[in-house]
């Protein structure tokens, strides 16, 4: 099975450590478009057309079997476009985990984090309205605009990225909110700091397992063996930090830089 995955920077590839654990067989084909992040910023018409030139891309050139949209941003703007567009490629986007975190919650306090994008797009508005309905919870929603290009930076731990978060937080640490929803792909790789900032045993949700799993079973459903080597290939449309690379993905993973035209 040859996957295509893209997000606007390296967030994807925690959704690549999880499938890691779980597909074999397989060849991934990443797509960092750093040219182009942060989408969370962008409006819902670039990020369609950004999302529709790369996986026309990884068509043309790897003649994929799956795409992973493994941005939050990406398939709130994308997704339904896609899935008409490609109706014979695997389409699986990423979205806020708030099912889970909802069914976890034991305050009934659930915070979600997310980029600006995600929070005002269609999708995260249905969701939210359809599952808060079935369950008495208070939603405390916060927009973290600046947390992608401090991760993208490698600052991961840095005092600055740890005062933003702070700042982020405080509210929801005093109103006892006992799991987030990191709502960005980029989001886990910050998910030590969280904990240490909210003081308290956190339920932290993040969809990477529930992708690798959904993958598998529509893939095998097509015919995929899951048994054998697992290739990565990690493309960028500019240029990118190789130690948060190494820091997620501890095995050896091939980097190419690359231009996508329209």
């Amino acid at each position: 099975m040859k996957i295509g995955i893209f997000d606007s920077g390296l967030g994807g590839l925690t959704v690549v450590q999880a499938m890691i654990k779980s597909v074999k067989g397989a060849e991934i084909f990443y797509i960092a478009d750093t040219k182009n992040a942060p989408y969370g910023e962008k409006t819902p018409e670039q990020i369609l057309q950004y999302s529709l030139d790369i996986t026309q891309y990884l068509i043309d050139l790897h003649q994929i079997d799956a795409l992973i949209v493994a941005c939050n941003t990406a398939t709130s703007a994308a997704i339904q476009h896609l899935r008409i567009c490609y109706p014979s490629l695997i389409v699986i986007g990423t979205e806020p985990g708030i099912k889970p975190a909802i069914e976890l919650t034991t305050t009934g306090k659930v915070g979600v984090l997310a980029t600006p994008a995600t929070l005002k797009g269609d999708k995260y508005q249905q969701l939210t309205d359809s599952l808060s309905s079935q369950k008495d919870v208070v939603l405390f929603e916060q927009a973290c605009p600046g947390l992608v290009e401090q991760i993208e930076k490698g600052e991961i731990h840095s005092h600055s990225t740890k005062m933003m978060l702070e700042m982020w937080l405080a509210p929801m640490r005093e109103n006892s909110v006992d799991t987030i929803v990191l709502g960005c792909t980029h989001y886990p790789l910050v998910g030590e700091v969280i904990e240490k900032v909210m003081q308290r045993d956190l339920n932290l949700i993040h969809t990477g397992e529930a992708i690798a799993k959904r993958l598998l079973t529509l893939g095998q459903e097509k015919g995929h063996v899951n048994h054998g080597d697992l290739k990565i290939t990690l493309y960028s449309t500019d240029a990118i930090n190789k130690k948060i690379v190494s820091y997620i993905l501890e095995e050896h993973t091939e980097v190419k830089q690359i231009a996508i035209q329209k």
